[in-house]
Formats: C-alpha cells, structure tokens, sequence
C-alpha cells in the first residue's frame, strides 16, 4: 500500500515541479520511480527509528499511536529537509509556480502533506489487518461483542432450577433401567 500510494502521489504532484514542463517523458519516467524509491528508504528507516524508539514486541495492538504519530514526524521533518536542501541549497530540482510552498523555508506543501496522508492511510490499514489476524478472524473483540458476554455472564449467574440444571428436567434413571436407543 505503501508503494502504491507514493508512486500515485509523485505522479500527481509531476505539474507542481518543472520537471513536467521541461523534461523528456524518459527523464520524467526515470524522477518518479527513483522518488518513489527515496520514498520507499524514507518510510522504511521512519517506521523503523519510530519502533526502535518507542515500540513494543506487540506492535501495533500496543503503542500504535505512538509509533504513527513518530513514523510521521520523522518522514515530514525529513521530508521538508531533503526538498529545501535540494531546492534551495543543490539546485537538484525545482517547484513550477504553481507549487504551493510552506513558509519560512518555502518547501513544497505537497510533498509535507504526502508524509501526512501517506503513512497514516497504511498505517490504518496495517492497525485493521493486525486486528483481523492473519485469518481474517476478528481478534479484537468489539464494543458490542463485549456487551453481550458480559449479558450471557451475568444471565449465567441467575439460580439454577431445583434440579440443578438448565433446560428441561431431566429424568432419573436406576442402574437397571435399560439403554435408550
């Protein structure tokens, strides 16, 4: 998911950089699968300091919030760095005037947003995998599964009939009755 959801956002942020009007479709091909590849390292080592940092063997049933809002952090201050850097400092590309930009570094506004609603969107679905199992069984019991046990407990714990027992009567048999077929 991860993968997928980068490589659709630099695709879809190609206009808010001169690259798109200036460069060859190759050289344009070539950016996107190589940013999508920094990408890729970016959420990797993001994901991974924030686990080393705070995470628990339980992840993501534990810390979950945590390790997302860190993983965050991390890929956006990284993020902001690495485009005022190569914009400002190396020249390596620049923003098209329509690029929104975030002061008092005038870094792209994209790329910070994309370091917000990339991350969060896997991790929302890696938190629901985790709590399906690896079965697709719910292993999270819900609000509502949880009213209903504590209903059966407590309907349990009314007083037995005189017999002893739930349901119907049952009859008593002698050790000399014979077997029922």
């Amino acid at each position: 998911m991860t993968a997928v959801g980068h490589l659709l956002w630099e695709i879809l942020q190609l206009p808010l950089y001169t690259l798109w009007s200036e460069s060859a479709p190759g050289e344009i091909a070539f950016a996107v699968v190589h940013c999508t590849g920094g990408d890729l390292v970016i959420a990797l080592v993001s994901l991974t300091a924030a686990l080393v940092l705070v995470g628990t063997p339980r992840w993501p049933s534990e810390r979950f919030r945590a390790i997302a809002i860190l993983t965050v952090l991390f890929g956006v201050g990284y993020t902001v760095y690495s485009e005022w850097f190569n914009v400002s400092v190396r020249g390596s590309w620049a923003y098209a005037p329509s690029m929104p930009t975030i002061p008092p570094l005038g870094t792209g506004l994209t790329p910070a947003l994309q370091w917000i609603a990339i991350p969060l969107a896997a991790m929302s679905a890696v938190r629901r995998a985790a709590e399906r199992g690896l079965d697709g069984a719910e292993t999270k019991p819900s609000a509502q599964t949880v009213r209903r046990t504590a209903r059966q407990l407590v309907q349990r714990t009314e007083p037995l009939p005189r017999n002893g027992r739930r349901g119907p009567p049952v009859p008593a048999r002698s050790p000399w009755s014979a077997p029922r077929i």
